[in-house]
């Protein structure tokens, strides 16, 4: 178990993490969800150890005495390859930085490479490969050396919808070996496939937290989806609407805590060509923008 207890870490006039708290049992892959600037990075980095926090512990199977450099796994949302190496040699280089032998970090760069498509471009230099190549390259790295805590951030930046399936299986096959995943990403719809539990923060403190089905009923609302020719900017005057994402020829749509279904529809009716109208719990993405909004005011 990795257990955060007040984390706290303050720059010159900016409190970036106000007193957080959480905890991630093996086999959980827990997502850190905030908009830019809400303190994401720096808790990343007080668990790396590349900075110190004020105040708070940090404990990993309740001892704050581990060493982090052998049991953490790390894609940085900016990439950080070798480009004129090898992949081979990139790979094997950052697996025995990890004190792990040459012998297990090939087979297991063998193995991956395999699983992502790309058992050909051992021998080819990083800089040869596409952006998306790339990214694959750079979660293989995170991935050899066997952590027991992979934290990821935004890993599938640049993968076209293919990959990000490959991705997310090698993500998948990790948590069922029992390890446990941090993930941070802007993709709401990727997070809440994958994450069992998150922490949403905004300007360093913690807004919600908790399993992700406890989060979605503490809601207690249903979401309005609907689907139109004509949808426009005159839905966000509908006073039974408390936010409206809106798109091309569909809308996802927050209540507000009290409305009839029978007359939004029928208002609906009068001014849209309304194809499809559902009422569902709301996605992790409106959760997301709700939550933010408000902590704002």
């Amino acid at each position: 178990m990795l257990k955060v207890i007040n984390l706290h870490k303050e720059f010159t006039n900016v409190v970036a993490v106000d007193n957080l708290s959480f905890e991630i049992n093996e086999g959980e892959i827990f997502g850190l969800l905030g908009p830019n600037g809400a303190g994401k990075t720096t808790t990343i980095r007080c668990l790396l150890n590349i900075i110190q926090p004020d105040r708070g512990e940090i404990l990993f199977n309740g001892s704050k005495e581990y060493d982090i450099k052998n049991i953490v796994g790390y894609l940085p949302e900016e990439r950080g390859l070798y480009t004129k190496s090898r992949i081979i040699d990139v790979l094997l280089y950052l697996g025995e930085l990890k004190g792990r032998s040459r012998s297990f970090v090939k087979e297991r760069a063998t193995y991956y490479l395999k699983k992502l498509g790309m058992e050909d471009t051992g021998n080819r230099k990083v800089n040869e490969l596409s952006k998306g190549n790339q990214q694959k390259i750079q979660i293989i790295s995170a991935l050899i050396s066997d952590p027991q805590i992979l934290i990821l951030d935004e890993p599938f930046s640049g993968l076209d919808p293919i990959n990000q399936e490959l991705v997310r299986n090698l993500i998948l096959e990790f948590i069922n070996e029992g390890k446990i995943i941090i993930l941070s990403t802007h993709q709401m719809e990727l997070a809440e496939k994958l994450c069992n539990k998150i922490s949403l923060i905004n300007k360093g403190k913690q807004i919600l937290y908790g399993p992700l089905n406890e989060i979605k009923q503490k809601f207690g609302r249903l979401n309005l989806y609907i689907k139109g020719k004509n949808l426009d900017e005159g839905l966000k005057n509908f006073s039974e609407f408390e936010t409206v994402d809106l798109y091309e020829n569909y809308a996802e749509i927050f209540l507000k805590d009290h409305f009839n279904s029978k007359e939004v529809l029928q208002k609906l009716l009068m001014k849209y060509e309304i194809t499809s109208f559902e009422l569902k719990e709301p996605s992790l993405h409106s959760i997301f923008v709700m939550s933010v909004k408000q902590s704002g005011k």
